[in-house]
Order: C-alpha cells, then structure tokens, then sequence
C-alpha cells in the first residue's frame, strides 16, 4: 500500500476546504486515482431515479471497477469504483472509509423538504 497512505489525509483535506459539491468530487476521485496503489480509474455513479449515473472520474475507460456503497441516512446514494490491478485489503478499507465521508457530497437529486443543505 504504498501510495494509499496519504490518500486518506488528502481527502480529509479537500473535504475540510469544502465547496462546491461536484468540485469536491472530482478532487476525491483524482487523488484516489493518483494515489490508490495499481489504481488505473476511479469514478462515482449517482442514484438517480432509481439507476445509477455515472459522475466524476479519473483515469482511463473503466474495466470491471470493484465497487463500495455510498449511503446517507440509510438511503444509497451512490456508489464509488476503482480499477486497480491489486487492491489489498488496508486499500479496501481505505475506499470504505472514503464513501463514507464522501457521502454527504453525493445527493443528486436528494429532496431535503425545503431545508437548506450544507454538507
């Protein structure tokens, strides 16, 4: 796992700053790709109306991603994928962790009742 190590302190990062919701997305999924061990893509597809939708990646054309659930109260949201020729188990772990903070980020088309949104 030599380059997932800082992964996760830099997605904290992206995070921590903030912003725009599909901003924060494509800065996540690039830095899993740049630093993902064998990583050769990363993407999120959205639910939406009940299909999932492709959104932000990085990399080349997808093959057969290894996915990781997005949940937000419950619900899936979405669903983060990488291509890597070797994920190990800490590297899965690591991508769990990810789709859970990442969470908040993936309300497409989420109904919030008129209450303003703030991840």
């Amino acid at each position: 796992m030599s380059r997932d190590s800082g992964a996760l302190e830099a997605v904290d990062r992206i995070l921590n700053r903030g912003g725009d919701a599909d901003e924060v997305l494509r800065q996540v999924v690039s830095i899993l790709h740049q630093r993902v061990d064998s990583c050769s893509w990363a993407g999120i597809w959205f639910v939406e109306a009940g299909e999932l939708v492709l959104g932000p990646s990085a990399g080349g054309p997808p093959d057969e991603p290894r996915r990781f659930p997005i949940s937000y109260e419950g619900r899936p949201v979405a669903e983060l994928g990488v291509v890597a020729a070797e994920l190990d188990a800490d590297a899965a772990v690591l991508l769990e962790r990810v789709a859970l903070l990442i969470s908040p980020y993936c309300l497409v088309g989420w109904d919030t009742g008129g209450t303003a949104w703030n991840p």
